[in-house]
């Protein structure tokens, strides 16, 4: 967590971009994305030569060759890889660190192909642009970043999710960012392994994969020191797709700094013909777009098949099926509406879920947790891909999520997460609950007769506790005595003031 000394470093750098021209949030966190890479770029080949030098072994950088480098293009630009590295170049005064940044580092960070740069954060690189205005700007930048330790990924990783939260906090592209601990509370219900094959197809800044992620270094240490298992957490276990770069580059970096330097990270609409991938994640975690629709001459025509609408909340939920491989499991966010919807494409995909996967549990959400950004109801969908189908449905009725529930989100005592995750973990004990109580089963049958109807306010009873008042008799002469009461202490207090 950023807090302190470090925190006023962001915040500095962040208004030093900020009251230089750039008025989106994502710019500034896209220029600052591309300075912690160079410096992340140079401080990775610093500690190899640095291992290099203490085993008396001679180093030579493939990032930083010997000889000259030449912007693409203009053969008359050509200046010495040394000096493309952080630790020339912040030394320099801010007009000739301005120009040697502009016109050289950032081509170079956009165009090189050592083996560092072979990350996905490098991939999405050949769009960006560099728009820091002013050798100032660039010159504070360049010294708050240089006292920060780029080698410690727990503090990098943390500088990063803050610098998302500016993003979120200033008000643009909020719909992309779910809050941490409701990614938390998911990534523990489902219980990631070393093994798994992880996806988000709608992943925005990767906060899902990122979470994931968090757990499997918490919970598999010892496995990690594998070299297999560190392969596949390195590369082959995480898949994230989005349509915008800007996001792509954001998430790949925040995957970089938290260890994982080569995830799938792909630009593509994860509905359309150009996503083939079926059947191969054993996870899929993911809060796709609430809104909107599509083209549905550009939906692939599998899912339409599974559910024939333009509404992108329920093509995502047959994407997530059809992506799942026999057995595996997914805990996604959905809008309320998805729950009760009477459209035919409502309740075919509520049908599919119950019938031919395994719904395990539906946990209603309270509509301020996705404050200020939107106030629609939201519920956490998990299941798995088993022909077998449901048996019965674990419902919970979130009230409280650590947060107030208004525009300001302040921490709050009350907070059922914990409470959920320790119930999902022990579903038998939840057999005997009764319906009045905030979690309970409800039997596949149940639903069925319903219309596969999952809102929970369709099953839940409400238990009346019958009052007794006292007789009207009692309570007038109750009334006229507090009013005798009333007229004498008004009396007195007259005689008082007339005394």
């Amino acid at each position: 967590m950023v807090t302190g000394e470090l925190k006023g470093k962001i915040d500095k750098i962040w208004k030093t971009i900020w009251t230089a021209g750039i008025s989106s949030p994502i710019t500034v966190l896209e220029q600052i994305t591309y300075l912690m890479f160079m410096k992340l770029l140079d401080d990775v080949e610093l500690r190899k030569e640095g291992n290099a030098a203490a085993l008396g072994f001679p180093y030579q950088s493939k990032v930083f060759k010997a000889g000259n480098f030449c912007v693409e293009g203009d053969e008359n630009r050509s200046i010495p890889y040394s000096e493309l590295r952080w630790n020339s170049f912040k030394n320099k005064a801010p007009d000739v660190m301005f120009t040697l940044v502009r016109d050289y580092v950032f081509p170079f960070i956009k165009t090189a192909n050592g083996e560092a740069k072979e990350t996905a954060f490098a991939r999405f690189m050949d769009d960006a642009i560099f728009l820091i205005p002013t050798p100032k700007s660039l010159g504070v930048c360049v010294d708050v970043l240089s006292e920060i330790d780029m080698n410690n990924k727990d503090i990098m990783g943390d500088v990063y999710e803050y610098c998302l939260s500016l993003m979120s906090s200033a008000g643009d592209l909020g719909q992309f960012r779910t809050p941490r601990h409701i990614i938390n509370m998911m990534v523990e219900l489902v219980e990631p392994t070393i093994d798994d094959v992880v996806a988000d197809p709608a992943m925005g800044s990767a906060g899902f994969l990122l979470g994931t992620a968090q757990y499997i270094l918490d919970h598999y240490k010892s496995e990690l020191l594998n070299k297999e298992k560190k392969q596949h957490f390195s590369s082959g276990m995480f898949h994230g797709f989005d349509t915008d770069p800007s996001m792509l580059r954001i998430g790949a970096m925040n995957m970089l700094l938290h260890n994982v330097e080569d995830p799938e990270i792909v630009r593509q609409d994860s509905l359309s013909d150009d996503n083939t991938v079926r059947s191969k994640y054993s996870l899929i975690l993911a809060n796709p777009p609430f809104t909107g629709s599509v083209f549905q001459e550009d939906i692939s025509k599998d899912i339409l098949a599974l559910c024939n609408t333009k509404k992108t909340e329920l093509l995502f939920l047959a994407l997530f099926i059809k992506s799942l491989k026999l057995g595996g499991r997914c805990a996604c966010i959905v809008p309320d509406g998805v729950l009760f919807g009477s459209s035919k494409a409502h309740k075919a995909i509520r049908e599919e879920l119950v019938e031919n996967n395994k719904l395990q549990a539906v946990i209603s959400m309270p509509s301020g947790v996705f404050k200020p950004y939107a106030g629609v109801s939201t519920a956490v969908l998990i299941f798995t891909k088993d022909p077998s189908g449901t048996k019965d449905i674990w419902f919970y009725d979130m009230k409280a999520d650590g947060y107030s529930l208004d525009d300001k989100r302040s921490e709050v005592t009350e907070n059922d997460i914990p409470d959920i995750i320790a119930r999902y973990h022990n579903l038998y004990a939840e057999k005997d609950r009764k319906r009045t109580e905030q979690s309970f089963f409800v039997p596949k049958e149940d639903v069925v007769k319903n219309g596969y109807d999952l809102s929970i306010n369709k099953y839940k009873e409400t238990e009346y506790v019958k009052v007794e008042y006292e007789s009207s008799d009692v309570i007038l002469d109750q009334i006229a005595e507090l009013q005798a009461s009333i007229d004498q202490n008004l009396k007195e207090l007259r005689e008082m003031l007339t005394k």
